[in-house]
């Protein structure tokens, strides 16, 4: 099916959070907030300027720009390794969601070394692109959410695409079995989705508490519903979350399946999401105007519920890494360092 698997795409999105603007210097410069460094060009040369406002992407928690934080022995960064992964699992494209005002520093930084393997292609997730008879709330500077991000992408998306977090590792069995199952099955009278699940065991941090979305499945694998736990923490002897701010724990067995937001869809979705958007404003824009945000998972699940859609649930075994606390960073350091020892990856990916 050549022709077929040329149209699959991936959709990076930056991932970037606004909720919190940290006044610190950036690990890697010493300049002051407006001024990110991140790594630049090809092979192992360091030290080229990423620059752009404090709101373009500093981390509330990590207190940095993480996406454009070094983490391989060549500078790479987290997204680096996710598109060597998904290039050598077949796909060919990728659509890097940002926003204009980063574009040429983002090119700068990632773009133009991933265009040497991979046709790259852009899209802006803009705050003013809303439904006609919409307008930006007054003070809102959050994006519209991970739905909103695909909707962006949508002159783009011809056929089949995964979509990812641009600041998440994945691995890549997680590449493989979603391209494997996006390039041999179509949509039919029910739409055929898919989403890779991680180990709840191998996606905590030991830095704090994270949130994971827990999928419950039906007995065919396929997605029943996944529930958005906020506050999941490790202790001692294993995994348990809390909805009271700690005032009581539930466990949570480590081999649970968790959504780390890798996502499998035909283009029916990207039809679907924006059918549904101005509906979703209409509900959300007086409830919460600054911080509502619309979510891929929402959408998903009104389509399970409405039977309109089957989503697949694969499965990873792979080690998720991300850098949700500064402290998480060394260990990302190590885990790509030693993949690469043990000739998972080459030094320089994009030689």
């Amino acid at each position: 099916m050549p022709s077929f698997k040329k149209q699959l795409r991936l959709v990076a999105r930056r991932g970037l959070e606004y909720n919190k603007t940290v006044k610190e210097k950036h690990p890697f410069q010493g300049g002051d907030k407006h001024e990110q460094t991140g790594p630049g060009g090809h092979g192992c040369r360091h030290g080229q300027p990423l620059r752009g406002g404090a709101e373009e992407g500093l981390h509330s928690r990590y207190g940095g720009m993480k996406q454009i934080d070094p983490v391989g022995p060549c500078g790479q960064v987290i997204v680096d390794y996710s598109l060597y992964d998904a290039r050598r699992a077949g796909f060919e494209t990728v659509i890097f969601v940002i926003k204009h005002e980063i574009e040429e520093a983002f090119k700068a930084a990632i773009g133009d070394r991933v265009s040497r393997v991979m046709d790259v292609k852009y899209a802006f997730q803009q705050l003013d692109e809303l439904p006609e008879g919409y307008t930006v709330p007054e003070d809102r500077v959050k994006p519209w959410g991970t739905c909103h991000a695909v909707l962006a992408a949508k002159p783009c998306i011809h056929g089949p695409f995964a979509v990812i977090n641009a600041d998440d590792y994945y691995g890549p069995e997680a590449f493989k079995v979603i391209y494997d199952h996006l390039s041999t099955h179509t949509d039919g009278e029910v739409y055929d989705y898919c989403m890779v699940s991680y180990l709840l065991k191998n996606t905590v941090s030991e830095n704090g508490s994270v949130a994971r979305g827990v999928c419950a499945l039906n007995e065919d694998s396929t997605l029943h519903s996944v529930t958005e736990r906020t506050r999941i923490e490790t202790y001692e002897g294993g995994i348990h979350y809390t909805e009271d701010g700690g005032g009581s724990w539930t466990d949570l067995p480590g081999e649970t399946p968790v959504s780390m937001n890798l996502w499998g869809f035909g283009e029916s979705f990207v039809k679907e999401a924006d059918r549904r958007f101005a509906r979703w404003l209409d509900e959300n824009l007086e409830k919460d105007p600054l911080k509502c945000e619309y979510f891929l998972p929402l959408v998903v699940s009104e389509l399970i519920g409405e039977k309109k859609a089957a989503v697949k649930v694969l499965r990873s075994t792979d080690k998720w890494y991300g850098v949700t606390y500064r402290e998480d960073k060394p260990v990302v350091v190590e885990a790509i360092a030693k993949k690469t020892a043990d000739g998972l990856y080459p030094e320089n990916l994009w030689a």
